[in-house]
């Protein structure tokens, strides 16, 4: 007989529980007794009639690296669930840094830098830090008939000054310094844009520079009669600073007072409120309400842009597109700066605002003698030229302020 013969699995034989599990005839060397090994662990599915010693697709026993124990949780599926969740989380992030670099290219090819400050003569030294000139004017364009009927903003055609800041930042922080529109100062020598004559230096009203000469008139002014040099011009009107207010939601407004004023429409009831844009416009413009009149609402105007820069630079408005663009759409309506001012010196600027309201700088009057001299022009306001000038010399050279601070 051949040493190789048939022979079924189950029979009495020392390969028995080697060979258990196989099914159909094998053929074994009765003479010699060889070991079995059995072929390398495959992932592939047992042949039929075949028992199946593990789940399909896994390997090894219970409490293994290859199948974890019942209730545990597979290592592949929490590795699969946070690269979904790190996908995702790419993805928004592409999405937002495309949209603010969208935004951003578009806002920069609409802001009007009209003004050309390195064009100005007989201009004042620059000093230490950085000095703004904030305006806020009354232009009425982008208003219509009914917005200026609503907003009681009259019908006077043209731009003038409503409100002026000097606003300086440096290693010292910063001060909101607010200049009165009816201060008596010195105008410098200009030409008239429209008709091309030419006026010597004359005492006037601080306003009646910008409605004289427009914003290059103004900066020439304010560095007359400060001595401080003006880095940067920016300049809002009452179409912009509505919709900028409306567009990230209003701005919150605690007053100590009720406020009614017919010529502005303010009609504002003491304790803390949420300001929209038309209630904003009127709270910023009244004065008559104000004990110290022009003074008083000056203070208000501060109070109010660096509640307003603080709401406006919040990461929630930022990164919110159904805030952030329509706030930037409704400032550039109206907004003019010089050519020197892009839209990252623009957020330094609100930020700057920002840092104010938090109480990282210091919000001031610039120092009067008299709000009501009687002057050829009316009443107007006159400075302290001693506690003036020091103050002046303070914000050139970058020193921290001795002024008071504003209540």
């Amino acid at each position: 007989m051949d040493d190789w013969t048939d022979h079924r699995a189950g029979d009495d034989d020392p390969l028995d529980g080697a060979i258990a599990g196989l099914t159909g005839p094998v053929r074994v060397n009765t003479g010699r007794v060889l070991p079995y090994a059995p072929p390398p662990s495959t992932r592939t599915a047992p042949l039929p009639g075949m028992p199946s010693p593990a789940p399909p697709g896994r390997t090894g026993g219970a409490g293994t690296r290859d199948q974890p124990e019942r209730g545990s949780r597979m290592p592949r599926a929490r590795r699969s669930g946070r690269r979904r969740a790190v996908r995702a989380t790419v993805v928004l992030l592409c999405g937002l840094l495309a949209a603010c670099a969208g935004t951003y290219m578009w806002a920069d090819t609409r802001l009007d830098q009209e003004v050309d400050l390195g064009a100005l003569t007989d201009r004042a030294a620059p000093g230490k830090g950085t000095n703004y000139l904030v305006v806020g004017s009354d232009s009425r364009e982008g208003l219509s008939e009914q917005d200026r009927k609503d907003l009681n903003t009259g019908s006077a055609e043209g731009r003038r000054t409503d409100s002026m800041i000097l606003l300086h930042t440096g290693a010292s922080g910063t001060t909101m310094m607010s200049l009165p529109r009816d201060s008596w100062v010195t105008l410098p020598p200009y030409v008239d844009p429209g008709t091309g004559r030419s006026y010597r230096a004359a005492p006037n009203k601080l306003n009646a520079a910008f409605s004289l000469g427009g914003p290059e008139l103004l900066v020439r002014t304010v560095e007359r009669n400060t001595g401080l040099h003006v880095d940067h011009y920016a300049e809002i009107g009452f179409a912009g600073f509505v919709g900028v207010v409306d567009a990230v939601g209003g701005v919150d407004m605690c007053l100590d007072r009720p406020i009614k004023d017919k010529s502005s429409g303010a009609n504002l009831p003491r304790g803390c409120q949420t300001l929209d844009g038309s209630e904003a416009l009127a709270f910023v413009r009244q004065r008559k309400q104000e004990a110290q009149g022009d003074l008083g609402r000056t203070q208000n105007q501060q109070k109010f842009l660096t509640a307003l820069a603080a709401k406006a630079t919040t990461t929630g408005t930022l990164l919110d597109p159904a805030k952030s663009v329509p706030a930037v759409t409704a400032g550039l309506d109206t907004l003019v700066v010089d050519r020197a001012t892009d839209l990252p010196r623009l957020m330094s600027l609100f930020q700057a605002m920002r840092g104010v309201a938090g109480g990282g700088g210091r919000q001031l009057n610039v120092p009067v003698a008299d709000p009501n001299v009687t002057t050829s022009k009316g009443t107007a306001v006159q400075w302290d030229t001693v506690r003036a000038r020091k103050l002046f010399g303070e914000l050139k050279q970058d020193l921290p302020v001795s002024a008071p601070r504003q209540k």
